[in-house]
């Protein structure tokens, strides 16, 4: 296949095989160069003489995979994988200053890859990155030395250390076991059971300064859904009770609210209870206008008040006729709003 390689070519040809066959055999490995199988292990020694690590296994399932060593070997991307990882990292913060050079270890592996593209897919990364407006605010980027710290000490059970920022007040120094590191909506937060505070707590991990790994060990919770639990935890511990009862089965609210607006209790067939907490019934009321059944807001005054001046809004903008109820539409009728783009300013971490 390719009989007019040189045998640098078929080196890296060889690499590129087993990276993308993991498990690959010499014989199949021989056949997809054009060579011989002794030829084929050669160039299998080649690599492992410029200290990628190659691993052979022996039996049925055996073959060549790339180990894990000390250097990150070559990777080899066709191009349509190269140009979906440089739009995923695009996706975030991009880490170019004014003119383009990397300020950051995220922008300057995103710059390596772009360099080593053909020029075709070159040219198109380069047009999307340009495209990209710049963020004129603060970006919560995670330090990543330090979030690697903390990913290490809690797949070692390790107690930690951190100092924690907390505007405008001074760094908190406090102790967690540290159970997972989460990505939520584009923010990374660590999941924990905080000894300063006595409570299982979720921090943001670009607020994090410094980090220490102790010496003492702890034990995760059994069974630990870390993504689930930081769901349920986002929405305890606020300001102001919800609790709404909405005429529809539990399977079906679920599609409507997410678990960090509360929990869902099932009341029979075609019932659901939902209880959480806020900080914010303007923004609560918005979240509960996507529930396409009729709904009833108990307790929590704030909430309700908040829910008929949504509702006022609503029947407004719809040219409603005089007199007609505003705030029985706000709780109990369904409805559909402009909410996602305020999602971002409710506060969903613990301090």
């Amino acid at each position: 296949m390719y009989a007019d390689a040189s045998p640098t070519a078929r080196a890296l040809l060889a690499l590129e095989m087993v990276q993308t066959h993991p498990g690959i055999t010499a014989d199949r490995l021989a056949e997809r160069l054009g060579v011989s199988e002794r030829a084929a292990r050669r160039y299998v020694a080649v690599l492992r003489e410029a200290e990628i690590p190659i691993e052979s296994t022996r039996g049925p399932h055996g073959g060549y995979r790339v180990g894990r060593g000390l250097r990150l070997p070559p990777l080899m991307f066709t191009a349509t994988e190269a140009l979906g990882l440089v739009m995923a990292v695009l996706e975030g913060p991009h880490g170019t200053g004014s003119m383009g050079e990397p300020v950051d270890a995220i922008g300057s592996a995103l710059g390596k890859i772009i360099r080593v593209l053909p020029e075709a897919v070159a040219s198109s990364a380069e047009t999307v990155r340009r495209g990209i407006a710049r963020r004129t605010g603060p970006v919560a980027v995670p330090d990543p030395e330090i979030t690697a710290a903390l990913i290490r000490a809690g797949q070692g059970g390790r107690r930690t250390r951190l100092s924690y920022r907390r505007p405008p007040g001074p760094d908190r120094a406090m102790e967690v076991d540290p159970w997972a590191v989460v990505i939520r909506h584009g923010l990374w937060y660590l999941l924990c059971w905080s000894h300063t505070v006595g409570a299982r707590r979720a921090f943001r991990v670009d607020r994090v300064s410094a980090v220490e790994i102790l010496d003492d060990v702890f034990t995760p919770p059994v069974g630990l859904d870390a993504v689930t639990m930081l769901e349920e935890h986002m929405s305890q511990g606020w300001r102001y009770a919800v609790e709404v009862i909405i005429e529809a089965p539990v399977e079906e609210v679920t599609r409507w609210i997410p678990r960090s607006r509360g929990a869902l209790e099932g009341l029979g067939p075609d019932r659901t209870r939902l209880t959480g907490s806020t900080d914010l019934p303007d923004w609560y009321a918005e979240q509960l206008a996507v529930v396409r059944a009729p709904y009833r807001i108990i307790g929590s005054p704030e909430l309700r008040e908040a829910a008929e001046a949504l509702g006022r809004r609503l029947l407004d903008a719809a040219g409603a006729r005089p007199g007609q109820q505003a705030g029985a539409s706000a709780t109990s009728a369904s409805m559909t709003g402009p909410v996602e783009n305020r999602r971002a300013s409710a506060p969903r971490i613990s301090t």
